[in-house]
């Protein structure tokens, strides 16, 4: 059986927006944050970093150390499981 690591943006999504009944749209304008970036974010196509954690934190969203502890995970799952060439280096 192989186990996936969720993206900490998905888990946000499914576990926070979704359960507020909040669309991507509402957060983005509630936190100031482009709509797009966020959608790919939530979607897990980008990294969440510092700056969306600390705005998720400001509005209640949960610890900023949260979401950076949930992409740092997600980041050394990434690493171990695959190939050293397919590792985003940014």
């Amino acid at each position: 059986m192989i186990h996936t690591h969720l993206h900490p943006g998905i888990i946000l999504k499914e576990t926070v927006f979704e359960s507020l009944g909040l669309s991507i749209t509402q957060v983005a304008k509630q936190i100031d944050w482009p709509r797009v970036l966020l959608s790919h974010i939530a979607n897990g196509k980008v990294r969440l970093r510092p700056p969306l954690a600390y705005k998720l934190e400001q509005a209640g969203f949960g610890p900023a150390r949260f979401w950076i502890n949930l992409q740092a995970n997600y980041d050394m799952w990434l690493a171990q499981h695959q190939p050293p060439d397919t590792v985003d280096s940014d």
